[in-house]
């Protein structure tokens, strides 16, 4: 194998890993999230998870050395990363309030769909035909699990998918960030930009007493979210876009278990069929990508 190759395969090993650490992650902080969001409104979450998170980020990237040259993050694709962010955390966080934490993340699916498909036409990735059957098998599976009906196609589902199109313009602006700007900075940027942005809509929103329990909660959703955030960031940025985007199904098996962990949501037969898809999709996409990396130099190239 080609020095070329090696690389290339430890860059979409190293991605897949980071963004399955991002899902499981996020779906801790979308359970910490749908507890806390009956007594908290939307933007107040997003204000105080984004004060403890953004401390914890900003604190890890001083220790990093990630802030000493700030001038670095005055870029214009990172300014159209964090806005991207800041409207998919608000349609994200506003549909689940009525919405089980299963289903929501379920549609959010939809997202590598976009991202491959944003990655083939503006950053010109190759995604050959066993990539998008992956996907496109695995967002079948998708389909399983939501059952589209009345319920499943609401207007906070269409919320869910605003937020899908608002994180696909933001992970393709993650790919077009510069090399030298510090992962570590980019998702503390992010977080004190989602932060300020749910201080700012409180007074249309208004603002609720928060309890003990609901710190303790935040806090947990804190920690989940700036973990995320660095390994969301770091997965765009290690691996090819199109081999990466399976992994974000991940996050329905997490979701299923913590459902029925925290709110007791039972899976039923076609939730855990749909999932078996959706893992299987992923799990063939790595397959490829493998079977790709040990053909010979000289073999005819074949993108998947």
């Amino acid at each position: 194998m080609s020095t070329l190759s090696l690389s290339a395969v430890s860059g979409n090993t190293r991605a897949c890993l980071f963004m399955i650490g991002a899902m499981a992650a996020f779906a801790v902080n979308d359970a910490c999230t749908k507890l806390a969001i009956a007594d908290v409104p939307a933007p107040q979450i997003m204000a105080l998870r984004g004060v403890m998170a953004t401390v914890l980020l900003v604190a890890l990237a001083g220790i990093r050395g990630a802030l000493r040259q700030p001038h670095r993050l005055v870029q214009p694709v990172l300014a159209f990363r964090t806005v991207a962010d800041i409207l998919a955390t608000i349609t994200y966080v506003a549909a689940l309030r009525y919405m089980p934490i299963a289903n929501a993340s379920a549609i959010f699916q939809a997202l590598p769909l976009v991202v491959t498909l944003g990655a083939a036409l503006f950053l010109a990735e190759p995604v050959g035909w066993r990539r998008w059957t992956a996907i496109s098998i695995g967002f079948v599976g998708v389909v399983v699990i939501v059952r589209p009906g009345t319920e499943g196609f609401s207007v906070f589902s269409l919320l869910i998918l605003a937020s899908v199109l608002c994180s696909a313009a933001r992970d393709l602006a993650t790919r077009r960030m510069p090399a030298d700007i510090p992962s570590f900075a980019v998702s503390a940027v992010t977080s004190a930009s989602v932060m300020l942005a749910g201080f700012l809509l409180v007074p249309f929103w208004g603002w609720s007493p928060v309890r003990s329990a609901d710190l303790l909660i935040f806090a947990v959703a804190s920690v989940m979210l700036a973990l995320g955030y660095i390994c969301i960031v770091e997965a765009m940025r290690s691996g090819d876009m199109g081999f990466v985007a399976p992994f974000r199904y991940t996050i329905l098996l997490f979701a299923i278990v913590l459902g029925f962990a925290i709110f007791g949501d039972v899976p039923d037969a076609t939730t855990l069929v749909g999932s078996a898809i959706v893992i299987g999709s992923g799990a063939y996409s790595l397959y490829r990508e493998r079977m790709r990396g040990r053909r010979p130099k000289l073999a005819p190239a074949s993108t998947h």
